[in-house]
């Protein structure tokens, strides 16, 4: 299940909330664990996710030595509840919602579909809504720079955001003679970023990919990986 930008940000903000201990000390919540090592405010979340209560979760995590009372920690439910339910909807939208317009701008620019869906499923989990706290929009991730030079009037309109991004990853595609590792690179950290790591080919991009940031060495696999997925649906 993906989540929504806006509410990962807002999941982030709770997950550091300081806690009060007995003493008086702070404590962070994302520090409390459980058995397995995993953050009790995941353990907590994916409870809820999961259609559960998240009572055993709260249970652990006031057990835990200096952590406030179970009735404290309760005070988190309503938010954390919410968070999950949001969750559970952000992703709602579905591939074959969309497929007239990803099929139109990958006729009309030379793409594979399967591609640009990855794109979408990677960037925005096909929440046309999505919005990064960066500023990137819609189903694509636009910038407002980006989305101008592309056309792009309104980068929460599903149609205008598919055919700028798309348009977007052919021009990528032309500029790196259809390298995908280096084009989702460029696509992700911008080209002038590529460029000055000296990024040409998949082959530059395996060996250099370590002077590229850490977020879009992990966003080429995660596309590649989600292409997969949707090459293997088809």
């Amino acid at each position: 299940m993906s989540i929504d930008p806006r509410i990962m940000k807002s999941l982030l903000q709770l997950q550091m909330m300081p806690s009060l201990d007995l003493n008086g000390n702070e404590n962070v919540l994302s520090s409390a664990s459980g058995q397995d090592g995993s953050s009790m405010f995941d353990t907590l979340l994916q409870q809820y996710m999961a259609g559960g209560t998240g009572s055993s979760a709260l249970a652990d995590m006031a057990a835990q030595p200096g952590m406030i009372s179970l009735e404290a920690l309760s005070g988190l439910v309503p938010l954390i509840q919410s968070a999950a339910a949001q969750s559970s909807t952000a992703g709602d939208s579905s591939p074959s919602e969309y497929d007239a317009y990803i099929n139109a701008a990958a006729s009309k620019y030379g793409i594979d579909p399967v591609l640009i869906k990855a794109v979408i499923h990677t960037e925005s989990s096909y929440n046309p809504n999505a919005e990064s706290s960066a500023g990137a929009k819609g189903l694509m991730q636009l910038m407002d720079g980006t989305a101008r030079g592309l056309g792009v009037t309104d980068s929460f309109d599903p149609q205008q955001n598919i055919e700028g991004g798309t348009k977007f990853l052919a021009y990528l595609m032309r500029k790196y003679d259809g390298n995908e590792q280096t084009v989702l690179a460029a696509y992700n950290a911008g080209p002038g970023r590529v460029d000055r790591a000296g990024i040409k080919s998949n082959e530059d991009f395996t060996a250099m990919m370590s002077l590229l940031p850490h977020e879009t060495q992990r966003y080429v696999a995660k596309v590649q990986r989600a292409k997969d997925q949707y090459d293997g649906s088809i």
